[in-house]
């Protein structure tokens, strides 16, 4: 790495803007002669270890959701062997990134954005379309435009923490050196989101950490994308090593590591806990406390105020519900409407997810798709069955495997505000539905409240803006992020950091410098300028 001398400003970031796909349009085009390329390929996706692309030959097939005859990659699983020298070559990679200058660690991920931005844009769009099976929309504002806008605005983001630097005096030079954390650092990522798969180990890596990197194994399509195309921005070897395979082995590896420095993790609440737990058993045998930074679960909320608009609230509920198959964690998972509305809201709801069309991802007229996986069929197709048993199914109520893992968008309504439905994340598009008194609002704030152990995403409708207030009093901690007269999804990078609390994670904002702040552990430095030469003090005169 070169030495300079400067204080350095990156390019200002901005929002990648996102790309309509319009009939006629040339992106359109240009996406679906990518799709149709890529899916009659067989990938092979193997493990990367200090920049060797190793392939363990113990192969899974990766298909896609919405077309499971179709194979698209070929997965090889990381031995032991292969995990533990993952660690090694991160381990090995330490030094030398760790003593790079900030500038030339911001510069790799600045141009990984500028690849994105244009010529591995269809790559990257296509293989998450394909594998995680969604549609064009949704892959563009994941893949595309909040991957960029996270390795544009981390650089800003790092830039902005190296600023703050205590006060000196005259003759006292105090400075912050915001050093990475001793050791490395462990990356597990989600299938749903290719943005927090490739977040998830370059955030640490910005700041000067090594990773190594598990994501899902049904994302291992896209991930393939990611890792190359950081080796194109010029990632030096070792910095980030990709292995593939099943949480057990990965986990038992990870923890078994006296370096073990944090753990940056996005995926289900029981797994994090068993993570936490994990480390906490063995806490005397590492080096320093790993850092853990956790994004988990979420049943997240829509409450509708007797004011609120039924036509914005019915948009929001099918939106934020049904987008990607509800399969995101800020998902409008739990409604609350007042009686004076419900009537109303729902009918407009059930004209809309009529409406809805659900099939391959290559159609563009589809809004909807497949599930990941069969475990997720399986576990989906159960919530419709208790929806179809135990409450007023409005819409949907039916699953088809046959040819992919179909869910339809269920709209249930239920008399008990402590249902199943209205309490346990379901992670998929079926979407529970409770109406209060419309005399009782506060009461219904009190239900959100209390009938979920989660506080990601929620939000509030209303047109009185006293109601506002009194809502966004009363439901403070339900919810890391809180949207009034808005859906409860689609966080933006630089406008709205996300995370939750309760059982939903650690709250530490990924899309924000607080994020950030959790792979640094600073030296403060004291410098006397004038040391003195005097043991006595004034006051012994």
């Amino acid at each position: 790495m070169s030495t300079t001398d400067g204080i350095f400003s990156p390019p200002v970031p901005v929002n990648e803007p996102v790309r309509g796909y319009a009939p006629g349009s040339a992106e359109r085009a240009s996406i679906q002669a990518r799709l149709e390329s890529m899916g009659q390929e067989v990938w092979t996706l193997p493990n990367v270890i200090a920049g060797e692309h190793r392939e363990s030959g113990n192969t899974v097939d990766v298909v896609e959701p919405h077309q499971h005859s179709n194979v698209i990659g070929r997965l090889h699983l990381a031995s032991d062997g292969d995990i533990q020298d993952a660690f090694e070559a991160a381990a090995g990679a330490k030094q030398a990134w760790a003593n790079a200058s900030w500038e030339d660690r911001a510069a790799v991920f600045l141009k990984a954005a500028e690849l994105l931005q244009g010529p591995w844009r269809d790559e990257m769009n296509a293989s998450t379309m394909l594998g995680q099976s969604k549609t064009v929309h949704q892959a563009e504002i994941d893949a595309a435009c909040e991957l960029i806008d996270f390795w544009r605005y981390n650089v800003a983001f790092a830039r902005q923490i190296l600023e703050e630097q205590p006060q000196s005096t005259s003759q006292i030079w105090n400075r912050t050196d915001h050093r990475p954390l001793e050791g490395v650092v462990a990356a597990i990522s989600p299938f749903n989101f290719t943005s927090i798969a490739a977040n998830l180990p370059t955030a640490p890596a910005l700041m000067g950490n090594t990773v190594v990197w598990k994501p899902s194994n049904p994302q291992a399509h896209s991930a393939n994308v990611i890792i190359r195309l950081l080796e194109a921005a010029g990632l030096p070897s070792g910095v980030i090593n990709l292995v593939h395979g099943h949480g057990p082995e990965f986990g038992n590896a990870m923890l078994s590591r006296s370096d073990l420095a944090g753990v940056h993790f996005t995926g289900s609440t029981g797994t994090f806990q068993s993570i936490w737990k994990g480390i906490a058993e063995r806490l005397e045998t590492y080096r320093s406390y790993p850092r853990l930074v956790g994004e988990t679960g979420g049943k997240d909320f829509i409450l509708a105020h007797p004011s609120a608009d039924p036509a914005s609230l019915a948009v929001a509920i099918c939106r934020g519900g049904f987008e990607f198959q509800g399969q995101k964690c800020s998902a409008a998972s739990r409604i609350y409407l007042p009686s004076n509305l419900a009537g109303d809201v729902l009918e407009r709801c059930q004209g809309m997810i009529a409406e809805m069309k659900m099939g391959d991802v290559r159609d563009f007229s589809n809004f909807l798709s497949a599930v990941i996986d069969r475990r997720s069929f399986d576990k989906l197709s159960g919530y419709v069955d208790l929806a179809n048993s135990t409450a007023k199914v409005l819409t949907g109520g039916h699953y088809d495997d046959s040819e992919g893992f179909f869910i339809e968008p269920t709209l249930a309504q239920v008399d008990d505000p402590k249902h199943r439905l209205m309490e346990e994340e379901i992670f998929g598009p079926v979407v529970s539905v409770y109406v209060y008194d419309e005399s009782d609002f506060d009461g219904a704030c009190r239900l959100v409240d209390s009938t979920s152990p989660y506080a990601l995403t929620g939000a509030v409708f209303a047109r009185d803006r006293h109601v506002l207030a009194r809502a966004s009093e009363a439901l403070r901690f339900s919810a890391g992020n809180f949207y009034l007269n808005d859906k409860p999804t689609g966080a933006v990078v630089g406008m709205q950091p996300f995370g939750g609390g309760r059982a939903s994670g650690t709250n530490d904002k990924a899309g924000s410098a607080l994020n950030l702040l959790r792979w640094m552990s600073p030296r403060s430095i004291k410098e006397n300028l004038v040391p003195p030469v005097d043991w006595t003090y004034p006051f012994l005169g």
